[in-house]
């Protein structure tokens, strides 16, 4: 009875068409749920993001969850998720991607799951990575550790979104650096980010965490731009 009187004087609404979601849906209304864009990229089309690096990083294995189209319900969702607070979306994708991977051989591989960082002047703006929930849920369903105090941004630059695939990897070439970095020595992890554009900062990443002995990357994000 309470909870039904909290539902009508406190409706919830779905981060990707803003609709009021009913009593036993959880975060994504049913429909979002079947008409978000799937990439299937750890099954069927996996050879499509390693593309993305083939040629500048050597990368195990790469997916992401959606594909992005501008204007769309992914888009929504992830605006939600990176400027609204709605930390439970990154949480939601994590435990739908996750699942997906722990059924797969080459991603039951993984050590350890590592998130894009954010500097940390956007961090204290923002709050929160918006990957770090993505990340943790993804780690619980491979049974791998998360760390985030290994990889970290050294520099702090404006938005990149608009600008060409040149631009963007001068600008992260020598962005990001690492610490801690005893505890990758030998692991196979799991690099994970929002969104693939171009792939210049999850290479900028790559570049830096190839420096430790013996370590394999593999690269998972929410989603990639068509």
């Amino acid at each position: 009875m309470l909870s039904d009187l909290a539902y009508l004087l406190y409706p919830k609404y779905c981060p990707a068409c803003d609709s009021p979601l009913y009593k036993n849906e959880r975060i994504l209304c049913t429909s979002c749920r079947h008409e978000l864009p799937l990439g299937n990229f750890h099954n069927v089309n996996a050879k499509k993001i390693e593309k993305v690096f083939y040629g500048r990083i050597k990368i195990e294995n790469a997916t992401s969850l959606f594909v992005f189209q501008k204007d769309g319900l992914v888009q929504n969702l992830i605006h939600n998720l990176k400027y609204r607070g709605r930390e439970e979306i990154g949480e939601e994708l994590g435990k739908w991607l996750g699942q997906d991977l722990s059924e797969i051989s080459d991603y039951q591989l993984i050590d350890i799951i590592i998130p894009v960082p954010l500097h940390k002047k956007r961090l204290k703006e923002r709050g929160y990575n918006q990957v770090e929930k993505f990340g943790i849920e993804i780690a619980k369903k491979l049974q791998a550790k998360y760390i985030d105090s290994v990889l970290k941004k050294n520099s702090f630059n404006n938005k990149q979104s608009m600008r060409g695939k040149d631009t963007r990897w001068k600008n992260t070439s020598e962005t990001f650096g690492i610490q801690n970095q005893s505890l990758l020595v030998n692991k196979h992890i799991l690099l994970i980010d929002d969104i693939v554009t171009t792939g210049a900062t999850l290479e900028a990443c790559a570049r830096v965490l190839k420096s430790i002995p013996g370590i394999k990357i593999s690269i998972a994000t929410m989603a990639i731009t068509e």
